[in-house]
């Protein structure tokens, strides 16, 4: 998935699209969040993955000037 979150923010960075890369980012860590709260399975790929995809999110936004 971390391949196809690169994909979707270079599009947003192309398309100078800093809130969509907000709205991303803002869903990511909200799942990043509900992750940590499960219970009964063994969630940590999962976290890893959304933390990865969390940084090239974050990465993206930082190559966009603030609005």
């Amino acid at each position: 998935m971390s391949h196809s979150v690169e994909l979707i923010v270079n599009g947003y960075i192309r398309l100078n699209d800093r809130a969509a890369l907000e709205k991303l980012l803002a869903h990511r860590q909200e799942l990043l969040r509900q992750l940590r709260s499960v219970t009964g399975i063994d969630p940590r790929q999962t976290v890893a993955q959304v933390s990865q995809e969390i940084a090239i999110i974050e990465a993206g936004l930082a190559t966009i000037a603030p609005e």
